[in-house]
């Protein structure tokens, strides 16, 4: 079962890139995130992070895609169900960047996502909108050349 939320950012990837990819800081810009500790550093195919979300339970996400500057993908479950959080940062031709988020759940997954549809995507509406804020809030170099 596949959700998704893809928003426009007025701002240019890159900038849109460290803030998103910068995953620690989400609960400083959603209230969908408590808290994301890294258990093997920062965001980087491979590494480990714990994330706590309100109403879900606590959950450990492996990247396990990684292209620098543009997406990942990190999963979490085991055996019998897993879901895939997908994150795609794309430039568009005026400047703006287009951000879409996808939750593939698979397996004994699927279940709890039908159970939790309209939870998640509230959270993907509010990681979209707390992200689109913050990108936009901060000073983008282009304007201030």
């Amino acid at each position: 079962m596949i959700t998704s939320n893809t928003v426009q950012v007025q701002a240019p990837a890159a900038e849109v890139w460290a803030v998103f990819a910068d995953v620690e800081r989400w609960p400083d810009w959603t209230p969908s995130v408590t808290s994301v500790q890294p258990l093997d550093g920062p965001l980087a195919l491979g590494a480990r992070f714990t994330i706590r979300q309100p109403r879900l339970p606590r959950l450990t996400w492996r990247v396990v895609e990684f292209e620098p500057g543009r997406s990942w993908v990190w999963r979490a479950g085991a055996a019998g169900g897993r879901t895939f959080a997908h994150h795609l940062v794309e430039p568009q031709d005026d400047g703006s960047t287009a951000v879409t988020q996808r939750i593939d759940q698979r397996g004994i997954s699927v279940l709890f996502g039908l159970l939790s549809r309209g939870l998640t995507r509230r959270y993907l509406a509010e990681e979209a909108a707390g992200l689109k804020a913050a990108c936009e809030r901060r000073p983008h170099r282009a304007a201030q050349s």
